[in-house]
């Protein structure tokens, strides 16, 4: 923020502006009052004024506090220059970074989506200012490579950005329908990095194997043909482009860095910590390989119970480094149902990351919003999948998995149970084991003191309070 000094007693200079980061890259400076600076909420009503944006806009937009090492949705009540001269306390709470890197780091403030705005009402807007903004922002976290998506998903999606972005005269005028002379697979394959997401890291079998499928750039093209044409208004095109976000897993959501254990065993034998992204959104939790790109486990509210360990000043944890030992970061236990050899299991997965006291949080508070209920929109088929017909039973879900568009083996959205290590355990008389059960038991939490949780029961968890807002 231009004009703010550092250390608590750092005060705005007169005549000092914010710069707010939009979803396109601008940035637009805003006014800042002396300390404590005005609020999130006031701010965005100023930049609701000055990009003239409607009334809609307040709840599908927030403004975020954000860097390389931590991303918070501010409430409405936070005021972000406060925030500013904490930010290295809360980089030491909720961040790895080393002294030198939280001494440099400096956050900045965007206007992105609002994680507690449903996806449902997000295909109700109409003004095309506000979904031009939503797009935006749903393509730059699609090209950052947080969504897991399949090639011929990211071809579909690329496309509609071709017809967004391209012109028929020159590569950048926007809106601009397919020219079969102008656009052509070669004119296309420069922009392949900013049209397509990054796809996983190739295999070594692949890069001695010919592929007889098209290439990216192909892909990309076809798609651009099958794009609407010059009748389709720009409304329309940004509101496809969402609804097909909105099958990706992870869209809508806050991303937080965490760790889980790798399984033991294996040729190699190895085990250690497989770095994870986790996305916490109104409808549940999913553990994505953000090395990988694909789907590690996704769970919805009604299909898991949580427990925060080791949170700063938590009632129970020792203090860290206690006995000598090294702190552990805290840890955000998920429990949620599986199968083992064919019998019903309770599973535990734990999650390693300085930021799991903020997952708790927003998880707490999103099932108080009702994240538990079923989405009122699904996304619709992919093209070339019919629906099911009437009376036909649709294909069995994975324990923990969510129907996702594309259900071949191979896609990156279907979860990667296998590649967990969990604690599975059934309840023997009044021990735990861990061997096949008999029958399902009640949840790991509830039985081991511990107090301040209670297990989700149809998609509802009493709360002392609203969690943070955060992200």
């Amino acid at each position: 923020m231009d004009g703010e000094g550092e250390g608590e007693g750092a005060s705005a200079a007169p005549g000092a502006a914010a710069l707010v980061y939009l979803p396109d890259g601008s940035a637009l400076p805003l006014p800042l009052e002396p300390p404590p600076g005005p609020t999130a909420a006031e701010l965005l009503r100023r930049l609701q004024g000055a990009l003239r944006l409607p009334p809609s806009a307040g709840e599908a937009l927030a403004l975020w506090l954000g860097s390389d090492l931590l991303e918070v949705q501010l409430k409405p009540r936070h005021r972000p220059l406060r925030l500013v001269r904490h930010w290295p306390e809360l980089l030491l709470r909720f961040s790895l970074g080393s002294p030198a890197a939280i001494a440099q780091d400096e956050p900045c403030l965007q206007l992105r989506r609002n994680v507690f705005f449903p996806k449902s009402r997000e295909l109700e807007l109409q003004e095309e200012e506000l979904l031009r903004l939503l797009y935006e922002e749903a393509r730059e976290q699609l090209q950052g490579g947080r969504y897991p998506v399949d090639p011929p998903e990211a071809a579909e999606l690329g496309g509609l950005s071709c017809r967004l972005r391209l012109g028929p005269l020159s590569c950048r005028l926007r809106l601009g329908p397919f020219e079969p002379e102008q656009h052509t697979e070669l004119s296309l394959r420069p922009l392949l990095t900013e049209l397509l997401p990054p796809g996983p890291p190739a295999r070594w079998g692949a890069l001695f194997r010919r592929s007889r499928s098209p290439g990216p750039a192909q892909r990309l093209l076809d798609a651009f043909a099958r794009a609407p044409g010059p009748e389709a208004p720009p409304a329309g095109l940004y509101r496809d482009f969402l609804r097909r976000c909105h099958a990706l897993p992870g869209y809508g959501c806050a991303f937080f860095p965490g760790a889980i254990e790798r399984p033991s065993g294996g040729l190699l034998g190895r085990g250690g910590l497989r770095p994870v992204s986790v996305a916490v959104g109104l409808e549940g939790v999913t553990i994505i390989d953000p090395r990988q790109k694909h789907v590690l486990l996704a769970l919805t509210y009604p299909e898991l119970c949580w427990e925060l360990v080791g949170a700063v000043g938590q009632d129970g944890d020792p203090p860290p480094g206690q006995d000598g030992d090294p702190a552990e970061p805290p840890q955000l236990w998920l429990e949620f149902d599986g199968d083992h050899e064919g019998a019903p299991v309770n599973r535990l997965l734990r999650v390693f990351s300085p930021q799991a006291e903020l997952m708790s949080a927003l998880i707490e508070c999103c099932i108080e919003l009702g994240g538990a209920a079923p989405a009122a929109a699904e996304a619709p088929p992919s093209e070339g999948q019919a629906p099911p017909s009437e009376g036909q039973a649709p294909p069995p879900a994975q324990p923990g998995a969510r129907g996702a568009p594309l259900r071949r083996q191979e896609s990156v959205t279907r979860p990667r149970l296998q590649r967990l290590a969990t604690i599975d355990y059934v309840q023997d008389g009044q021990e735990l084991r861990r061997v096949k059960p008999p029958r399902r038991s009640g949840s790991f939490f509830s039985r081991v003191g511990g107090s301040s949780y209670s297990p989700v029961v149809g998609g509802a968890r009493g709360a002392e309070g609203a969690g943070p807002e955060q992200g």
